[in-house]
């Protein structure tokens, strides 16, 4: 079993070497790169205020988190939650960033970069070069339902991207135990293609015995104008 965490923020801003904060953070856990239904979502004070112009991209604003924890109040449990394996996100330089920033504010190790990080960014751009790699253009593209998304959300755009992401690594689907040794997946043509080893070989089918063929015959018999008489 493979554990992985899809994880989202939402911000004051674009830089928090400038004093943008975190406000949303929403992480989603993927076992065999599927979603589960464990996940974590937290609005956070970052403390300060937010710029209306952050508040048109995520609709959330200073009202909105008027008694809410403070990052530091949430960080170990946060933590906790992520583990050490692998941390997806659309865009993961970006997110990374703010939350080792509020890591750091907070008193806590850093995540590495180079040895957690998966971007669905780049896995984008590899897989259809020179087309937009944006989160909605994503989903339309896979035909993912967007009816639900309109101000950004940090957990609505984990779900979604999870949905993504599932397409980007080949559109796997939940239910086919992918993992399970008894099963080989190929790609022949552009169809993927399943085989399922179960062990056992297949028992022909026994010839009918003569009452079965009699009423079989009765029964044809009885048809008024078949269609293998017509001419």
């Amino acid at each position: 079993m493979t554990r992985s965490i899809l994880f989202d923020t939402e911000t004051t801003g674009l830089d928090p070497d400038t004093g943008d904060r975190v406000i949303e953070i929403a992480a989603l856990e993927l076992v065999n790169d599927l979603r589960t239904e464990n996940y974590f979502h937290v609005l956070v004070n970052p403390e300060r205020d937010i710029p209306p112009e952050a508040t048109k991209v995520h609709g959330i604003t200073l009202a909105d988190l008027e008694g809410k924890p403070l990052f530091a109040d949430i960080a170990d449990e946060f933590l906790a939650f992520i583990g050490d394996g692998k941390m997806i996100a659309h865009n993961a330089p970006f997110d990374f960033k703010f939350i080792n920033a509020e890591l750091k504010r907070a008193g806590r190790a850093p995540l590495d970069y180079e040895s957690r990080a998966i971007d669905t960014v780049i896995m984008a751009r590899k897989k259809f070069p020179g087309m937009p790699a944006n989160l909605d253009a994503l989903c339309r593209r896979f035909g993912i339902d967007l009816s639900e998304r309109g101000t950004h959300n940090a957990l609505l755009d984990c779900r979604l991207l999870a949905d993504v992401y599932v397409e980007l690594i080949g559109g796997r689907q939940r239910g086919l135990g992918l993992s399970d040794d008894r099963q080989q997946s190929s790609t022949s043509g552009g169809v993927r293609k399943r085989k399922v080893v179960t062990g056992r070989k297949a028992r022909p089918m026994p010839p009918p015995d003569e009452a079965t063929l009699a009423r079989h015959a009765e029964f044809l018999d009885s048809l008024s104008d078949p269609i293998w008489l017509k001419e």
